[in-house]
């Protein structure tokens, strides 16, 4: 990296992760999530995350953070194996680049470009049940 790169961002974030941040609302229609983005970074705070009471955080919000690396169990030393499977292993969910304010920075994106990004608006890091295609993608030694 760079010496003034930003680090990379991972656009599957949990809220307690380093750097986390708020990059969009989830919605669901008939059970199926879909990524609402915000046109502005927004930190996570406590306050902010006790607002999403009485759901989980992961339920009402996407995450964006900065990329584990080594201590994730997707990352293969070098690429997201997550990103790789999301854009092998799904049809994209919209037909243009849906608007980002993390994707010069995002891993998924530095790693698959277009690709990720027309499939992203589909993920949930909130799977309450592990079925479906997203949570065998996203925990193929679980399904």
């Amino acid at each position: 990296m760079a010496k003034n790169a930003r680090p990379l961002l991972c656009p599957s974030a949990q809220p307690q992760m380093q750097e986390a941040e708020v990059i969009g609302v989830q919605l669901r229609q008939e059970g199926v999530a879909h990524t609402a983005y915000l046109n502005a970074r927004l930190p996570v705070t406590e306050d902010l995350l006790e607002q999403t009471a009485p759901l989980p955080p992961t339920q009402v919000l996407r995450f964006a953070a900065r990329c584990e690396e080594a201590r994730c169990r997707h990352f293969d030393g070098k690429d997201c194996r997550l990103a790789k499977r999301i854009v092998g292993g799904l049809s994209p969910a919209v037909d243009a680049l849906p608007a980002c304010v993390i994707r010069r920075s995002c891993r998924w994106f530095a790693q698959e470009r277009e690709a990720a990004c027309l499939r992203c608006p589909q993920i949930s890091t909130y799977l309450p049940q592990r079925d479906g295609a997203i949570a065998e993608l996203a925990e193929p030694e679980m399904v």
